[in-house]
């Protein structure tokens, strides 16, 4: 598999080739996306909810970003690396955005960063980012660092003026520079029509077939978590489960360590 680039987004557009992305918060994880052909790997705040045992996403700092992106640098040698901009490091000025997402690319070796919202608020630090050399993917939808606003975790885009709204605001992204956007809980049929109208690749999460690639949480598709919208392809939490009370009986039967665990 050749290196993924931002190019590669948008030849796929071009060719109706759908894109695959997965998150991923450490290098055994990301060695074996890498190794599965993924075209990029998403560093997001999820890591939040799925690894942290937070509620939401808002908790997750910038360092900690940062953290987990350096892991998930070291094995993802092909994968686009993506990583997200978490609540308050591109909210409070252009300036201070840039400064978090230039840490990203040189401290964490990001090779673009995503944003949460609408260039009609964050078009300035969009426009300050783009202009230091850093691709920007936005996101739309529900966007998770927003669900105090929204009253939890909903589907959005669902009225007449939620739907023209999510569809100005996806043209808006574009125009600003966004090489791809992140659909995120929105009826498929909005989807696909938001996808359509653009230029740039959209990537779906709880968004429908419509969209140009889908992304999911790594831990979601193995059976850690449970989102309606994801799909659990393995029961990787179940065989951990049984491994572990394997060896916690087998340590209390003094079945383990056997002679060929122990040096002579």
């Amino acid at each position: 598999m050749s290196k993924v680039t931002i190019r590669t987004f948008w030849e796929r557009k071009r060719s109706a080739q759908k894109i695959a992305l997965l998150t991923a918060y450490d290098y055994p994880s990301a060695c074996l996306m890498d190794e599965s052909g993924i075209d990029a790997i998403l560093v997001g705040d999820s890591m939040g909810m799925a690894i942290m045992g937070l509620p939401d996403t808002l908790s997750v700092t910038l360092d900690d970003i940062v953290h987990h992106a350096k892991m998930v640098r070291r094995g993802a040698r092909n994968a686009l690396l993506i990583a997200d901009l978490p609540f308050l490091s591109y909210q409070i000025s252009p300036k201070e955005a840039l400064r978090n997402a230039g840490r990203l690319v040189t401290e964490a070796g990001a090779e673009a960063v995503k944003l949460e919202g609408g260039a009609d608020k964050f078009g300035p630090a969009i426009k300050a980012i783009l202009d230091a050399g850093i691709p920007v993917m936005g996101h739309l939808g529900l966007t998770p660092q927003s669900i105090h606003q929204f009253g939890g975790f909903k589907v959005q885009g669902r009225d007449p003026e939620a739907r023209q709204r999510l569809k100005d605001e996806a043209l808006g992204l574009q125009e600003a520079g966004c090489f791809s956007l992140v659909l995120e809980c929105i009826p498929a049929p909005l989807a696909e029509e938001i996808t359509g109208m653009l230029d740039i690749p959209t990537i779906g999460i709880g968004a429908g077939a419509g969209c140009d690639g889908q992304v999911l949480v790594f831990q979601d598709i193995l059976g850690w978590g449970k989102t309606r919208f994801a799909k659990q392809y393995a029961d990787v939490r179940g065989l951990t489960r049984q491994a572990i009370e394997d060896f916690a009986a087998e340590v209390r039967s003094g079945d383990y360590p056997g002679e060929e665990h122990q040096y002579s």
